[in-house]
């Protein structure tokens, strides 16, 4: 409850610090955020402003330019450069020749000014300051043992049909942000986006953790169904299992079950196991049997007893589970006005399943919008992903690469220049606060390695099949 106060209070506050006045050709860099960091590369992303400006969600007016990213590994000599994409206010910048265990030291630009970092309630967004002003510094992790299999990239919360992001919580106080007119709906775009993104990242599959859309329509059903056989067929290139929003009779004009008739998968029900490359992936509904009025997950009877079972039957076989609602949340202030879980007797039943079943090694969660990683007391073999919404910011997906001694899990924004201009925007939700809880407070909660047997698992696509 503590906690909760406390984000109240900031959000009601919602005091921020003014610009100074400057130049006409003056930019003022912001919100710089070390995103991803692989043992070979790292994603850098921020926003150039004109000095003293402010629009209707008190965002600085975009000043296009080049943005750059020196880096070295002394804070007094950064002398390796990489730059972003000419002409433009939101800046993404990739260097990919990182030395695996290597410390770096690293200084955002854009015309000669050094971008200030997103600072967070739990760290700095940007890596952790050097004794030099504007300098940052990270270390390259170690790649996972063995050799590469596949990638699975992990999404969720598209919310097709959305029209105004940051009413969640029941707070009085918050107040929505829209896409600006004129321009293409925020979902659609956002979704496009992580279809793109995820395959030229090399995914092989793609699983989506529910929420495709903001309250079940068939038309906006029909629509991530479009949106997703971009990526590939469904079944055997991606996955999805639904959320509270994509249940029938979310809608009063739409009380059919419209997931169900257009997402299917041969079992002929919404959740489901399926083999991918010898990887047990199994997708659950966590909205089966809702309870009462809330947006609580549970699970039927029937689920769960199948869950079990499917379990039992293979306890050391590699396996992903996938589902809408997570099964624990940790630090999360929004928990005393909404229902961010599974129902605590059947998550306790969940885990201690996890915890019979050695090959049970992820977790991953929608339904909170956030980046954060825990490990389960009662299944410490067990990493619990939360993913940030691929709807609004920070915008992406997780990519999950699987090697045979062990795997990493990367967080990527997604690249297209609207994308990364409506995440810049909906980052001011909540009175400009959303970071705190969205984006992830360190950098182990948007990437992390694992080592894990993964010996037995194949890299052909002639693997996969229902179970």
């Amino acid at each position: 409850m503590r906690t909760v106060l406390h984000w109240s209070a900031l959000l009601a506050g919602g005091v921020f610090a003014a610009s100074p006045a400057a130049g006409p050709d003056a930019v003022a860099g912001v919100n710089l955020e070390l995103v991803t960091l692989t043992e070979t590369s790292a994603v850098f992303t921020w926003y150039t402003g004109v000095p003293g400006t402010s629009d209707a969600v008190g965002q600085l007016l975009p000043a296009p330019c080049q943005g750059e990213v020196v880096y070295g590994t002394h804070p007094a000599r950064l002398d390796r450069t990489a730059y972003g994409a000419p002409g433009t206010a939101y800046h993404y910048v990739e260097i990919e020749d990182l030395e695996p265990g290597q410390t770096y030291y690293y200084q955002a630009r854009a015309r000669g000014r050094a971008a200030g970092a997103q600072v967070l309630l739990g760290g700095c967004a940007a890596g952790t300051p050097a004794r030099r002003r504007g300098v940052f510094r990270f270390t390259a992790p170690q790649p996972p043992p063995g050799r590469y299999l596949f990638s699975i990239a992990l999404a969720n919360d598209l919310h097709l049909g959305e029209t105004t992001v940051g009413l969640s919580g029941r707070l009085p106080w918050l107040k929505g942000v829209s896409q600006l007119p004129g321009r293409p709906p925020y979902p659609q775009v956002m979704a496009e986006a992580l279809v793109r993104d995820a395959r030229s990242r090399g995914a092989d599959h793609l699983l989506i953790a529910g929420d495709l859309t903001a309250d079940g329509r068939d038309e906006d059903i029909a629509a991530a169904r479009t949106a997703l056989d971009r990526f590939g067929a469904l079944g055997r290139d991606y996955l999805v299992v639904r959320g509270n929003h994509d249940r029938p009779g979310q809608h009063p004009a739409d009380p059919a079950d419209a997931y169900r008739a257009r997402f299917a998968l041969p079992q002929e029900s919404a959740y489901h196991a399926t083999r991918l490359n010898g990887l047990r992936v199994i997708g659950l509904d966590t909205y089966d049997d809702p309870a009462e009025d809330t947006d609580t997950g549970m699970l039927s009877a029937s689920q769960l007893s199948w869950f079990r079972r499917e379990l039992a039957d293979d306890p050391d076989r590699p396996t992903l589970v996938f589902g809408h609602h997570p099964l624990l949340s940790p630090g999360n202030p929004l928990a005393a006005v909404s229902s961010p879980v599974l129902h605590r007797p059947q998550a306790q039943d969940v885990l201690r399943a996890y915890a019979a079943a050695p090959g049970v090694f992820l977790h991953h969660a929608g339904h909170t919008h956030r980046n954060r990683r825990s490990i389960p007391r009662q299944a410490p073999r067990v990493v619990h992903q939360e993913v940030a919404a691929a709807k609004e910011y920070p915008g992406g997906f997780a990519l999950l690469r699987v090697h045979s001694g062990g795997y990493a899990l990367n967080y990527y924004k997604t690249r297209d220049e609207r994308a990364r201009a409506w995440g810049e925007r909906s980052r001011r939700q909540a009175r400009g606060w959303w970071p705190h809880l969205a984006f992830g407070p360190t950098v182990g909660d948007r990437n992390s390695v694992v080592r894990r047997d993964f010996s037995g698992l194949g890299a052909r696509a002639d693997l996969n099949s229902f179970t």
